[in-house]
């Protein structure tokens, strides 16, 4: 098969290609981008395989940076351009189902590509638009069929991410796990816990983002994965109502996706699971928020509170996510009164405490945020001003009116 009217990521990239083949060695696009040419769609990153070892790699051009050398990955600066150029290579036993214990290069393209996770994925192209197709990649792509490059269970066992890989480009591209790698994905789910989860969390939120999420988390809960998932174990009917959202709503951010997650699945204690997550502190707290405001929606519309105390981020997922939900919402209205707030936290007022202290003339204290906290409130509600003559004069009053009643 000869693709005839090359992209223009790859035209660019041919000159490298060039650069490789006339210093006497062989060079191919390969991976994910040759499989998108297939699907007509968009390219992100052109990779390149070649014959080359990274030495020679780095005799050839000028400007190179070794980002992954001991793996046979060398990036090339070539006009504007970054190009990763890996040396053809096959690997040993994998003792902790993820590195290698060696890598070692070589010269064959085929020893290159079986190596590889799946099918579609062990395409090469040469410059010319040829498909090299030694795995029947193509018959895959036809058939929409994520299928293991040789024995499933061996490729499994080289690298258990494999198996979160093919749940996901399942969710992405609308395939189907084939008979046999679904089989061996329910055999060997149990690897998941020998994987660090910083790395599935990676293939999970882009699970939950793609296009066609409803596939890939029907797959996820039939391999019964989700058993191997922190915070996710023993949740098969909870996972299961995401089956029953609008899918032709997609999910933009995975800061939605965690919100959704852990509305639906009705947890908690929700820092708990996204710590055992290794998410950051910034998307558990706005996850944390984001749930509390989600529930409260059900029964009430945002107040003014609400708005001030959950910002306009986090507002923005909550809209969204009442719309996946099939719930009333309308985040440009909302937006909208959250910007007609007079002030958008304690750091918007007119006056803080070191204004108050000496027109106060008084010793620091925790009276001092009492007051503060009061004007607060009554700014945000439109009480008083935000005016710092106004304000100084309120905090007096508070002031005076706090000691009489003490």
């Amino acid at each position: 098969m000869i693709i005839e009217n090359l992209p223009q990521e790859f035209k660019k990239a041919l000159p490298v290609i060039n650069e490789i083949e006339e210093a006497g060695f062989e060079a191919y696009f390969v991976g994910g981008s040759v499989r998108d040419i297939m699907l007509n769609h968009q390219i992100h990153d052109v990779d390149i395989a070649t014959s080359a070892f990274p030495e020679e790699i780095k005799h050839i051009f000028k400007k190179t940076i070794d980002i992954g050398i001991e793996h046979g990955t060398v990036l090339v600066l070539f006009e504007d351009e970054q190009y990763e150029i890996t040396t053809f290579r096959t690997e040993s036993t994998y003792q902790d189902y993820r590195r290698p214990d060696e890598v070692t290069f070589v010269r064959s393209l085929e020893e290159d590509l079986k190596r590889r996770d799946f099918t579609m994925n062990a395409l090469a192209m040469n410059k010319n638009g040829e498909i090299v197709d030694l795995f029947n990649g193509i018959d895959a792509i036809n058939k929409k069929e994520i299928v293991a490059v040789g024995d499933a269970s061996e490729r499994f066992n080289e690298d258990a991410l494999r198996m979160m890989r093919g749940l996901r480009f399942s969710s992405q591209l609308n395939f189907t796990l084939e008979k046999e790698t679904k089989k061996a994905i329910k055999e060997h789910r149990a690897l998941l816990g020998k994987i660090s989860i910083e790395r599935i969390y990676i293939e999970w939120i882009k699970l939950l983002l793609g296009e066609y999420r409803n596939k890939g988390i029907a797959a996820f809960i039939e391999t019964q994965c989700f058993n191997y998932c922190p915070g996710l174990e023993n949740k098969k009917a909870e996972l299961e109502r995401f089956l029953e959202l609008d899918e032709s709503k997609t999910i933009k951010d995975e800061e939605t996706a965690w919100l959704l997650l852990c509305y639906l699945l009705m947890i908690e204690d929700i820092p708990a699971l996204l710590k055992q997550w290794k998410s950051s502190n910034k998307m558990i707290q706005s996850v944390k928020v984001g749930v509390h405001q989600l529930r409260k929606r059900k029964t009430s519309d945002w107040s003014v509170d609400d708005l001030y105390q959950t910002g306009s981020e986090v507002i923005s997922f909550v809209e969204d996510a009442r719309n996946i939900l099939g719930k009333s919402h309308n985040k440009a209205i909302v937006l909208s009164k959250y910007d007609e707030l007079p002030i958008k936290s304690i750091k918007d007022m007119h006056v803080n405490g070191k204004d108050i202290i000496p027109f106060l003339g008084e010793q620091p204290g925790p009276w001092l945020g009492d007051v503060l906290s009061e004007l607060e409130e009554k700014v945000l509600h439109g009480i008083i001003v935000n005016n710092k003559e106004e304000l100084l004069k309120e905090a007096k009053a508070i002031r005076k009116r706090v000691k009489e009643n003490d």
